[in-house]
């Protein structure tokens, strides 16, 4: 089977990311048999390993190079499919690279199928900003073309289920493939509050690390132990770190970056924090919740599929920064339920992952029946 993937996911290209994404897309390969990946590099150039054929784009450094991106996607992505007979099309997204992937098929025999890995029909995707308005109305226009689509979590395809109706194949829920484990020689750094809270997010809007920030303000006000670490970055982290400050607590909000052991973070912490508008999956939660560290959460991602609210988290609704406040404050001072909540997180994590499967050959299949329909 021959598939080519529309990726927005530039680590690709780096095999020693953190992310693990090159070998998590290997693994698909394996699974698939030839695996074609487009997204935009540093460098123009193509790269094999094994049967992952990567194919690398450098956007022109022009206000109308980067206009035009997209379509140059589309265009190299249709070339693909027509010289190496591509039966699949499989876009990372149904936005920008499904506009892109529906151009690819056009007018060839290749199946076009979608990935959803963001809720983008969270009412908190499209208040975001104009951008996102604008892509919520391409995903109408895609998605109904698609012959496949795969999405990440029960919560968005019901939201797809309820939009698009018939109009659309029945989404496929399919998680996203565990992380591969960080070497355990990589030492993290070591937390200095008694009480210490771990987000581990990308620093821009959607994650809402300020309402973090904002809850450890009050928390700190009466006097409690804690601190605030936050491990990623992004474009809000100069804006995080002056919102910290105009709240007095510089001293207690630490930023490490991209930290390559993540794991050894967890198991530092006494919560894991995370305040984010949206999600699709929210691997973190897995990641922490494997760890045995409690969780104070939004309601997103697979929180509510895999883990309850007062069983094996405290779910607050978004934007709710009492309700996050009053939950930390809960878990600093009931060590009893910080033991029961992070042991419930823990269970719930093992037995979700253990009806996973196989995540590559699941894909593989789920794309080898599109290539079967008429």
């Amino acid at each position: 089977m021959k598939v080519l993937f529309i990726s927005n996911d530039p680590t690709i290209f780096d095999p020693e990311s953190p992310l693990r994404t090159r070998e998590r897309m290997r693994a698909y390969a394996d699974a698939i048999g030839e695996l074609h990946i487009i997204s935009r590099g540093s460098e123009t150039k193509d790269e094999t390993d094994g049967p992952l054929f990567l194919h690398s784009i450098k956007p022109l450094p022009t206000v109308l190079g980067r206009t035009l991106f997209l379509y140059t996607f589309g265009k190299r992505a249709r070339k693909l499919v027509k010289e190496l007979g591509i039966e699949v099309v499989s876009a990372q997204d149904p936005f920008e690279h499904g506009a892109a992937a529906r151009r690819a098929v056009s007018g060839t025999n290749a199946k076009l199928h979608i990935q959803v890995h963001t809720d983008f029909l969270s009412p908190y995707f499209a208040k975001e900003s104009r951008k996102n308005k604008a892509r919520v109305r391409i995903a109408d226009s895609v998605l109904p073309q698609a012959t496949g689509v795969r999405v990440v979590s029960e919560r968005i395809k019901k939201s797809l289920v309820e939009r698009y109706g018939d109009r659309i194949p029945e989404p496929v829920v399919i998680p996203i493939a565990a992380a591969v484990p960080a070497p355990e020689n990589a030492p993290p750094p070591k937390f200095s509050f008694k009480f210490s809270l771990l987000a581990v997010s990308r620093l821009e809007k959607e994650k809402c690390i300020g309402d973090l920030i904002r809850a450890v303000a009050t928390l700190a006000k009466t006097h409690y132990p804690v601190g605030l670490y936050v491990v990623g970055a992004g474009r809000d982290r100069a804006a995080l770190s002056t919102l910290a400050s105009t709240l007095g607590i510089s001293e207690r909000v630490i930023f490490l970056g991209e930290q390559p052991n993540v794991a050894a973070l967890f198991a530092r912490a006494q919560v894991f924090v995370q305040a984010s508008s949206y999600e699709g999956y929210g691997r973190t939660y897995i990641e922490a919740a494997l760890v045995g560290v409690p969780m104070v959460v939004t309601d997103t991602g697979i929180i509510g599929e895999v883990f309850k609210n007062g069983e094996s988290a405290l779910v607050c609704p978004v934007g709710d920064v009492a309700c996050l406040t009053h939950a930390i404050a809960t878990l600093i001072e009931e060590n009893a339920e910080r033991v029961r909540i992070g042991g419930n997180a823990r269970r719930a994590a093992e037995m979700h992952l253990s009806t996973m499967g196989n995540v590559p050959e699941r894909i593989a299949a789920d794309l080898a029946q599109l290539i079967a329909r008429v």
